[in-house]
């Protein structure tokens, strides 16, 4: 998570709202080399703390080149419309949500399988944490299976896990 903030302009019943969101930027690598870096917009909702996705940029590499933005979107253009990352108190066993919302482009939807896991990853021990298993129509068959955990995040995401916190700041909060 990173100090940053980006304002999201969205149309609600032909209003425009501005949403200030977090920046939260993840780093993919494979031998050593970047493959990609992706900048990730959330907020919480008040008064339920809910946090919402608002969409991503994306920078595919190559060699150490930008060869694409392949999986960026933004809620507010071209129809895309702000998910649902993770609940807060509402994590529901079964429950199931749209966290991307982008036709097209990004259609992730999440279901929770499981809650009060303990789990030890680089970054370190972790309670109370839960598993979320996530689909996409737009790749058919494919199961995405996260760990999230309370003032951490996203710990595990299949065999990537959390190796470093570098901040603790919170994402900001819409009313």
């Amino acid at each position: 998570m990173t100090n940053r903030t980006r304002d999201i302009q969205l149309r609600d019943d032909g209003v425009t709202r501005t949403i200030p969101t977090r920046v939260v930027q993840e780093f993919e690598t494979a031998d050593g080399e970047v493959v990609e870096i992706s900048r990730n917009f959330f907020a919480i909702c008040q008064p339920n703390r809910d946090v919402y996705y608002f969409g991503e940029e994306v920078d595919i590499y190559e060699d150490g080149r930008i060869v694409s933005h392949d999986g960026a979107w933004l809620a507010g253009r071209h129809g895309a419309e702000p998910g649902i990352i993770m609940p807060d108190a509402a994590f529901l066993l079964g429950s199931r949500y749209f966290q991307e919302r982008a036709a097209g482009v990004a259609l992730d939807r999440a279901e929770h399988v499981a809650n009060d896991l303990e789990i030890d990853v680089p970054a370190g021990f972790m309670e109370d944490c839960v598993q979320v298993n996530e689909t996409t129509p737009l790749e058919p068959g494919s199961i995405s299976t996260r760990v999230y955990c309370p003032g951490k995040g996203l710990v595990r995401d299949g065999e990537l896990e959390l190796i470093a916190i570098f901040n603790n700041a919170s994402p900001p909060t819409v009313d």
